[in-house]
């Protein structure tokens, strides 16, 4: 395989599947698939997923409601995605463990760093959820963080296009994919890869993001034994 530990970041609208809001069971079974091959291969995966599906922060602000409430909402979103993601996983026979960054013991473990590596260690999924515990934080900067702190060798950012664009190619035909850019060419072109504090965090940590297809049936596999899928952010 060609990493050994994986941060894996999905947005919460992944889960949606093709419902309008919520979370879509046959979808978390597709993921719960999709992670099992890799975990089953040996690798050591983490994973952050985000809460749009439920409740997104800036929205709610921006209808006039205080943002930082409106974040805490937003974690709260996660975890309830974690709980979600976390049974699925179980219904396929893979260890897993929640770990949030706002304590809610009964329901998931606090976050900590030393027990989350010892966790992958042991074989077991770590879903990290509640974002970085902090408002005006995304939860693209809580995937990177936490990769960070757990020492991954890789993000995988899985979305619904295969890679980084010269624009959005669901609205432009003559949109042309990267199979691989630098830090410093996603910045100077102006791409949509992650929120900046996430990106400069990534890119000051020299930890590279491969942004793919989560959709598609064997991805996932495919970018931990190294096959070039999607494209990949490094220096």
């Amino acid at each position: 395989m060609q990493y050994n530990r994986i941060l894996l970041k999905l947005s919460g609208e992944a889960l949606m599947g093709n419902r309008q809001y919520g979370i879509d069971p046959e979808k978390l079974a597709e993921y719960a698939d999709e992670i099992k091959s890799v975990v089953d291969k040996g690798v050591e995966l983490a994973i952050v997923i985000g809460g749009g599906n439920i409740f997104r922060g800036v929205a709610g602000a921006s209808r006039g409601m205080d943002r930082v409430q409106g974040d805490h909402m937003g974690m709260l979103a996660t975890v309830i995605n974690g709980l979600a993601l976390q049974s699925a996983l179980e219904d396929a026979d893979i260890q897993t463990r929640l770990q949030s960054a706002i304590k809610i013991n009964e329901v998931a473990e606090p976050f900590i760093r030393r027990k989350a590596i010892r966790h992958l260690e042991k074989g077991r999924v770590v879903i990290f959820g509640g974002g970085t515990g902090n408002p005006y934080f995304t939860t693209d900067s809580a995937a990177v963080l936490r990769a960070i702190e757990i020492k991954a060798d890789v993000i995988l950012k899985g979305t619904r296009v295969d890679g980084i664009y010269t624009s959005d190619p669901e609205k432009d035909k003559e949109a042309t994919k990267f199979d691989f850019i630098t830090f410093e060419d996603v910045i100077k072109k102006g791409l949509k890869v992650m929120d900046t504090t996430a990106f400069t965090l990534s890119q000051e940590n020299e930890l590279p993001i491969i942004v793919f297809d989560m959709n598609k049936p064997g991805n996932l596999l495919k970018v931990a034994t190294g096959e070039r899928v999607g494209t990949k952010v490094n220096l």
